[in-house]
C-alpha cells in the first residue's frame, strides 16, 4: 500500500482547491450515502455553498476515505465541527484511514477554535460505534427527526 496521503478538497471557504479528486470522491462517498443525486457535483457544490468542506484520504490516485464537515455555533455545543460523513472504502477498512480522517477533523476543529468535534451515525452502523468508541466519541444526546416530504 502506498503512502496514505489527506486532501482537503475544499478550502476553508468552501472552494474547491483539488477539483480533479471531486469525481473520484463519489464511488465512495455513496458507499454510505447511495441516496445522493445523479449529479453528484452539482449536488456538493451546494453543500460547500451551505458551509461544508471535503477532505479525502488518498493512496496513490484512489480515493479511500471521505470526510464531510462543517463549523458552527449553536447554544448547546457552542462552537463546533460537525462531521456529515465520514466514510472508508468497504474494501479498505481497519487500516488506518477513518482514524487518519477524524484526527484531521479534530486538528481542524482546534484550529478554527472548536469547542468539541460531533457527528450522528445512523442507529443501524453497529461497527461504526465501535469505531467511534474507540476514538473517544462519547453519545452525548439522541437525535430526533421528523420526516417532512
Amino acid at each position: 500500500m502506498s503512502q496514505l496521503e489527506l486532501i482537503e478538497v475544499t478550502d476553508r471557504m468552501g472552494r474547491l482547491q483539488a477539483a480533479d479528486w471531486l469525481l473520484r470522491t463519489e464511488p465512495i462517498h455513496r458507499q454510505l450515502r447511495p441516496q445522493l443525486p445523479v449529479d453528484y457535483p452539482d449536488k456538493m457544490q451546494r453543500v460547500f455553498a451551505g458551509g461544508g468542506r471535503l477532505l479525502i484520504a488518498a493512496n496513490g490516485d484512489r480515493v479511500c476515505g471521505v470526510a464531510v464537515w462543517r463549523m458552527f455555533e449553536n447554544t448547546f455545543v457552542g462552537r463546533q465541527l460537525y462531521v456529515d460523513d465520514l466514510v472508508t472504502d468497504a474494501e479498505q477498512r481497519s487500516h488506518g484511514i477513518g482514524n487518519a480522517l477524524l484526527a484531521r477533523c479534530e486538528d481542524i476543529a482546534r484550529d478554527l477554535d472548536c469547542l468539541a468535534l460531533v457527528l450522528d451515525s445512523g442507529v443501524q452502523r453497529s461497527q461504526a460505534h465501535k469505531f467511534y468508541f474507540r476514538e473517544g466519541l462519547v453519545v452525548s444526546a439522541f437525535n430526533f427527526s421528523k420526516s417532512l416530504a
